[in-house]
C-alpha cells in the first residue's frame, strides 16, 4: 500500500479527489485506521464513507458529503499534541465522555474495530460511528451505554 485517497461521490459514477496520503509521510497504520472510521470531517464538512476500496497498491475511500460539521463547545484542537481519542455521545449532543493519547495508530486500530469499548472512567460501552477529524487532528468514536436503546 503505497497511497491512500479519499474520492467524493458526485453521483452518476463521477468522482472528484479530495484528499491523498502517502505511506511514506503518515505509515501504514495511519491509513489502516483510517480505512476503519466511517465519517471523515474536513474542512469544516462532514463526509460518510460509503465505498472502501483498492487498486494494485493504491487504496481509495468514496466518500458522500453529508453537509456542514456540527460544532461541539467542547472541542479540543489536538494538532501537533499526539494522537488522540474522544468518546461522545450522540444521543446527549454530543457530550465528550472522556478522551485518551494513543502512543500509536495500531492502538487506535485497536479501538476502532470494536463494536464494545472499554472507555476509561466509564467502562464498557457500545461503538455506533467512528471518525477522524481532520480539522482538530482526533479520532471521535461515538458510544452509547450498554443498557441505552439503539
Amino acid at each position: 500500500m503505497n497511497k491512500l485517497t479519499y474520492f467524493i461521490d458526485l453521483g452518476l459514477h463521477q468522482y472528484e479527489p479530495l484528499m491523498e496520503y502517502q505511506s511514506a509521510n503518515v505509515g501504514i497504520d495511519e491509513m489502516y485506521a483510517r480505512q476503519l472510521c466511517t465519517y471523515l470531517i474536513s474542512n469544516g464538512i462532514q463526509y460518510e464513507l460509503t465505498s472502501n476500496e483498492m487498486q494494485e497498491k493504491e487504496e481509495m475511500l468514496i466518500v458522500k458529503k453529508r453537509g456542514f460539521n456540527e460544532k461541539y463547545a467542547d472541542e479540543v484542537n489536538y494538532r501537533g499534541r499526539g494522537i488522540y481519542i474522544e468518546f461522545r455521545k450522540p444521543n446527549e449532543r454530543g457530550r465528550k465522555l472522556t478522551e485518551i493519547q494513543s502512543p500509536n495508530h495500531y492502538d487506535v486500530i485497536r479501538y476502532l474495530l470494536k463494536d464494545i469499548v472499554d472507555i476509561p472512567g466509564y467502562g464498557l460501552m457500545f461503538t455506533t460511528s467512528t471518525e477522524i477529524d481532520e480539522d482538530r487532528g482526533c479520532y471521535v468514536i461515538y458510544v452509547r451505554g450498554m443498557d441505552e436503546p439503539e
